[in-house]
């Protein structure tokens, strides 16, 4: 469990069900409680879980509830209002994340924080589906890591315009 300074409350439930996330991240657990805390507090206090885990499994889940195929790096799966204080659930696929960190040049622990982030802000309602929603949302991203000491995740390198990479 996570506060912020003014008292709100922020539940973060970490579950994990890969041991490599602990292997390259001996301190996976509060990377992920920062993260969530600083993209949901003040403003949406609530619990969550996350769940740190596999391709297989993310693969699996993506397929049942998404009606896709193969893993992806998160899965956000919102609360309905009625089960609030529950915000909802982030899984997060290994793999996926260790590949992408690779290739985009940054640290496996900073491109975890970005997609906890990025998950529990759709918990709370923010989107990508259009060019507005986006930049609000990579907006309030860049605040949220900016705040963890991480740099603009949208920064093309050795170039200052911003692009939102491809879904």
């Amino acid at each position: 469990m996570a506060g912020d300074a003014k008292g709100i409350e922020i539940e973060i439930d970490v579950e994990i069900e890969a041991d490599g996330w602990t292997g390259h991240l001996p301190d996976v657990e509060a990377l992920v409680v920062a993260a969530a805390t600083a993209a949901l507090a003040p403003d949406h206090p609530g619990a969550l879980t996350v769940l740190l885990t596999d391709n297989a499994a993310v693969a699996e889940l993506n397929t049942r509830f998404r009606g896709r195929e193969g893993p992806t790096n998160v899965l956000s799966f919102p609360a309905a209002a009625s089960a609030r204080p529950h915000l909802g659930d982030l899984a997060l696929a290994l793999e996926v994340c260790e590949a992408e960190a690779r290739a985009q040049g940054k640290t496996l622990a900073h491109h975890l924080q970005h997609l906890v982030a990025h998950g529990a802000l759709h918990l709370v309602g923010f989107d990508h589906q259009s060019d507005e929603e986006a930049e609000i949302m990579e907006a309030r991203e860049r605040r949220i890591l900016a705040g963890l000491g991480i740099a603009d995740p949208y920064a093309v390198p050795d170039d200052p315009v911003a692009v939102h990479p491809e879904p």
